[in-house]
């Protein structure tokens, strides 16, 4: 289970993530990405961040790639920005949940319709 305090912080990073991508990096490979979740290690010294990408899997992989370079910039980005005394390692996934929730949704209107 989770700690609020922890829960709280994941958030933060989250927004500031979001907001950093957005409007810092300036890296060509980077498309339209949106940080979805962030889940902090028990010991809060890693994260892993979940990132939405729009367009396909050229663009997933070009995406994956630049927030991969930048990853050192985001997190000493958010050090500053959050005055967190340990910033947690950033590794970047990409967020198939969507993707995932649909393919559940006409798993089960096949099985409905027989």
């Amino acid at each position: 289970m989770r700690s609020h305090r922890s829960e709280r912080l994941a958030e933060e990073l989250r927004v500031e993530l979001s907001r950093l991508i957005e409007s810092e990096l300036r890296d060509p490979r980077i498309g339209s990405a949106t940080v979805t979740e962030v889940r902090l290690a028990p010991d809060g010294r890693s994260a892993r961040v979940f990132v939405n990408v729009l367009g396909g899997e050229e663009e997933e992989h070009s995406t994956m790639k630049g927030l991969v370079a930048a990853a050192y910039f985001l997190r000493h980005a958010l050090a500053e920005e959050l005055s967190l005394r340990h910033t947690p390692e950033l590794s970047f996934e990409i967020d198939r949940g969507e993707a995932n929730s649909a393919r559940v949704d006409e798993l089960l209107k096949r099985i409905n319709k027989k």
